[in-house]
């Protein structure tokens, strides 16, 4: 996991010749890395979907996912880390931490997994090891530790120093069969080796009792020792192990294997899971080993040209052969697996089972979707889901001929079964379809996908926000519905309080009748009626979130309430109570770095002033600067372009969401208008 162009896919395309896995290295440059599989990655030289594979290294088996750097495709990061036991975080060695290193490391953090870090580009002018680890403290928070010192840098780059077995690693050339002899440490850094060292121990005396009382006793300690309590500091995510190497140049790779296998922790060795009972809806433990019931989390969605729709799930206890029945608990169905894939990126080779700890892609699941928990129906358990960012850019698509909107709506549900981040929509007042994603290179990927996978023509639109509504009052209101139509007839009525929540809460539902004024059964129908009706805002019609609906009193009629009845109740108090609450619109706002030459600092400030842009900072980097500020995603369309023009093709960015933010009143207005054909 890494920033874009950090490396990722170079390092695993190293890997996998290293281990065996492929008879030659694939350039992301020269468009043949194996990895990097889809026409469109091969083209653009970057990776936009995940890659799976697996190899072998000293006898373990590795199993690898490649992410993509660009944050438009965080959510093939995001559903990476939920499944695997350990990332390699990869800086490069001139830029240190950058934006979306901050974004893939805060994801890592929340489904705590163990890491270890790979400054790479160590080749590269201006590379600075110290910096880096430096940035790894002061912008990550990360108790990084070295375990490896550069010998060289930039283009004196040579090897490294392994700092527990105290011995030099060297290569000689940058060919493909790059081997590394080992060597003494050279004198001009044997000081700074030991340095190293004591720091190394003295973090790791730090998390381990025991070995800080022989280390303050003066006591030698054993190598074998010293990496048993660092594989123990890692699994618990007290010590990030710092190596470094470059890539490119085939140097540092085996090392970075032999630590993988070290340090990271194996499926037998993660904490054992917390699973939900769907019978009993209780916490319960579950211990990752093939001995206890099957459990396993699918993560990923692709469809296949040759075999139809894939599932990519995660083992995590138990094992399964092919040909027998699961338990989909979260969509409370049964499936049978017709085939078991272990892939190599886009390449298949069929197994007959799968064990505790596989990640590998299942033939035959037909409702199954991202998130599904399987397992067996005697012992039903459900895993934690994934949370995914909601899309904030918009585009109108539609069918070039009439008698292609139905294979283009079904191309649209294709995409979508695929990305949780890509949503689409119909708009009835306009008859437009409208699609979401999270930014203009993700949907101009998945539109060229549309043309080139589905071989649908579409006329697609400029990219619009995707604005969200919400409330800064509390306001009371009821909604009745009654209908009489000669036979049995419609009754719901519904009181209301509707309270404005934080930002990023979304929407939560809370009932405080105190009577039977709503009978029980009808109380999910008004939460129901909400929900659906929070999909268009009171002032312009978009989304309505961080807000509570609770329910206070109601009414019913013994013979003519149902469930519909009460989900338009609803529906007509949240109308009437969202309209008193003194509802605004929000607008998403970016997170933009700029890296430039220092003689182009001031036209950038200029420009991203103009943008309504606030500087939140400038830092020094090696021959440069980078800007960092915040921008309403509305003036940052077409920015790539306009720094182009301005820096003459020298200065470069990236963008990622930050936040929903109340737009300024004048925007407001102007949405409104617009909304409403003013």
């Amino acid at each position: 996991m890494a920033h874009i162009d950090a490396g990722k896919t170079t390092t695993t395309e190293r890997i996998l010749f290293y281990t065996g896995k492929t008879y030659k290295i694939g350039e992301v440059h020269s468009g043949e890395a194996k990895m990097d599989w889809m026409e469109l990655e091969k083209e653009r030289g970057i990776s936009i979907t995940a890659a799976s594979t697996s190899c072998f290294w000293r006898e373990y088996q590795v199993n690898i996912i490649d992410t993509p750097g660009h944050v438009d495709f965080t959510v093939e990061v995001e559903r990476s880390l939920r499944v695997l036991d350990g990332a390699i975080g990869i800086f490069c060695a001139v830029s240190g931490v950058e934006s979306q290193s901050e974004t893939v490391w805060r994801q890592a953090n929340r489904y705590s997994v163990p890491r270890l870090i790979f400054i790479n580009k160590m080749d590269r002018r201006g590379a600075c090891f110290e910096a880096v680890v430096e940035e790894l403290h002061s912008q990550l928070g990360a108790n990084a530790v070295p375990v490896q010192l550069p010998i060289g840098s930039e283009a004196g780059f040579r090897g490294v120093i392994d700092l527990l077995e105290m011995k030099a690693l060297l290569w000689d050339n940058d060919g493909l069969k790059a081997e590394y002899r080992e060597s003494l440490i050279s004198d001009d850094l044997l000081q700074k080796a030991n340095d190293y060292r004591r720091q190394l121990l003295e973090k790791l005396a730090e998390v381990d009792d025991l070995l800080m009382e022989d280390y303050l006793a003066g006591f030698e300690l054993p190598v074998k020792r010293i990496k048993r309590v660092l594989r123990e500091a890692v699994i618990r995510q007290d010590i990030y192990p710092v190596l470094c190497g470059a890539a490119f140049k085939n140097k540092g790779i085996q090392p970075l294997l032999d630590a993988v296998v070290e340090y990271l922790p194996s499926p037998a060795e993660i904490p054992p899971l917390t699973v939900i009972r769907p019978n009993t809806g209780d916490y319960g433990k579950q211990l990752p080993a093939d001995s206890e019931p099957f459990t396993a989390l699918a993560f990923k969605v692709v469809s296949d040209s040759y075999v139809g729709k894939l599932n990519y799930i995660r083992v995590y206890s138990g094992m399964l052969k092919a040909g027998d029945q699961v338990y989909n608990s979260t969509a409370d169905r049964r499936e049978r697996i017709v085939r078991f894939l272990r892939m190599h990126a886009n390449d298949r080779e069929e197994i007959r089972e799968v064990h505790t700890g596989d990640i590998v892609a299942v033939v035959g699941l037909k409702k199954t979707t991202t998130g599904d928990t399987l397992c067996t129906a005697k012992k039903p358990v459900i895993l934690e889901s994934m949370i995914f960012p909601e899309p904030v850019v918009s585009i109108a698509i539609e069918p070039e001929s009439s008698s292609a909107g139905d294979k283009l709506m079904e191309s649209l549900k294709s995409l979508a079964d695929e990305d949780p981040t890509f949503k689409i929509r119909y708009e009835r007042e306009t008859g437009q379809t409208i699609i979401s994603g999270m930014g203009e290179l993700h949907l101009e990927i998945l539109v060229e996908r549309l043309f080139r996978e589905h071989q649908v023509r579409a006329a697609v639109g400029n990219p619009e926000v995707a604005y969200r509504e919400t409330i800064t009052a509390a306001a009371k209101a009821e909604g009745r519905f009654v209908k009489q139509s000669g036979g049995r007839g419609f009754y719901g009525h519904a009181v209301m309080c509707f309270e404005p929540l934080p930002p990023g809460t979304g929407f939560l539902f809370e009932s405080k009748m105190t009577g039977g004024g709503v009978p029980k059964e009808y109380i999910p129908a008004v939460k129901k009626g909400i929900e659906e009706a929070a999909g268009n805002g009171v002032l312009a019609g978009y989304p309505m979130v961080d807000f509570r609906a609770i329910l206070l009193d109601g009414s019913a009629h013994q013979v003519d309430s149902n469930e519909l009845a009460f989900k338009i109740a609803a529906s007509m108090a949240y109308k009437k109570g969202l309209e008193q609450a003194k509802p605004i619109i929000l607008e998403p706002i970016m997170r933009v770095e700029v890296f430039t030459p220092e003689e182009y600092l001031g036209k950038i400030i200029t420009d991203l002033s103009t943008r309504l842009g606030k500087i939140e900072g400038i830092e020094e980097r090696q021959d440069g600067k980078v800007v960092k500020a915040l921008v309403p995603l509305e003036h940052i369309f077409g920015y790539t372009n306009a720094l182009r023009s301005v820096s003459k093709g020298r200065a470069s960015h990236t963008t990622e969401f930050d936040s929903y933010q109340p737009a300024a009143k004048r925007v407001q207005e102007k949405i409104i208008r617009k909304s409403r054909g003013k």
